[in-house]
């Protein structure tokens, strides 16, 4: 199955983890969007690539049998972007897609692998936690399912071990209500300077989670429950003050750390209170 360009094809989850084992040196590619242009860089220089363009098991999105819906790895950005199965809170997760780069990188780039290169500006991990998303990953010791909360772990890092893949992202049951993604970027289709992920199920229940002001998305039970309880200005003031609290950003081009903390409390309030009109919560 090899060739001299060092680029393998397997067609199951099994092989491409089996493959990953045998060769540490190994890196697996989806889309190509990051990896691709990480090469060109010299940032990495693998060996061997393992495509993993032709497993049909991590390719599109389908309900499974307990409701819930199941994204696959090799799902490009366009197509989660376009979905229209009644997602309820999980809307998030698709309008956080439409707003990722440009139309040519929604069209190559893939969600398992934009959450497995979990650079903290990515649009994809805070809709994830606000989605209370799963992500199922694989490795030659078999499958395992981690909550978007516990898969990304610190920069640019995740909770794969060496020679897994992620093999779907698995959004829960819908069950109502609706999701919003805001996003502060220098210009369109930048990495976000900051953002924020806000959903309400139908019966009221509020997760809500930010990115790009940490090493991972911001996500806090107190801040949900509070919402859940309250969306005076008063109690939004109190979320945004919170989320602040748990905030670790960097200065960097895109802004400085103080600016990213200051933008928190304001676009929770917008995102909240959009997510209220869509859905007339109260």
């Amino acid at each position: 199955m090899s060739n001299s360009t060092g680029l393998w094809r397997p067609t199951s989850v099994e092989e491409a983890v089996r493959l990953l084992a045998d060769e540490p040196d190994a890196k697996p590619i989806s889309g190509g969007a990051t990896l691709v242009a990480m090469i060109n860089a010299r940032v990495l220089e693998p060996q061997m690539l393992v495509s993993l363009a032709d497993i049909p098991e991590i390719r599109g999105i389908a309900v499974l049998a307990d409701g819930r819906i199941r994204i696959g790895a090799f799902t490009r950005h366009r197509e989660t972007a376009a979905c229209e199965l009644p997602l309820g809170a999980s809307r998030v997760v698709p309008h956080a897609a439409s707003q990722i780069a440009n139309a040519t990188v929604r069209n190559m780039g893939t969600i398992g692998g934009s959450i497995s290169f979990a650079d903290p500006g990515l649009d994809y991990p805070p809709a994830l936690v606000a989605a209370g998303a799963e992500v199922e990953v694989a490795g030659v010791g078999g499958r395992r399912t981690l909550r978007a909360e516990d898969f990304f772990l610190d920069w640019y890092t995740t909770a794969l071990e060496p020679g897994e893949i992620v093999c779907a992202v698995l959004l829960p049951r819908p069950a109502g209500g609706t999701g919003y993604y805001l996003k502060h970027a220098r210009v369109v289709g930048d990495y976000a300077t900051a953002s924020v992920a806000a959903a309400v199920n139908g019966a009221g229940g509020w997760r809500v989670a930010v990115g790009g002001c940490g090493p991972c998305p911001l996500h806090s039970d107190a801040v949900d429950e509070l919402l859940s309880r309250d969306r005076s200005d008063a109690a939004l003031a109190d979320a945004g003050a919170q989320l602040q609290e748990l905030a670790d950003p960097l200065d960097d081009v895109r802004g400085s750390a103080d600016y990213r903390r200051l933008l928190i409390p304001r676009m929770l309030a917008t995102a909240v209170k959009t997510v209220q009109n869509d859905s007339g919560a109260k």
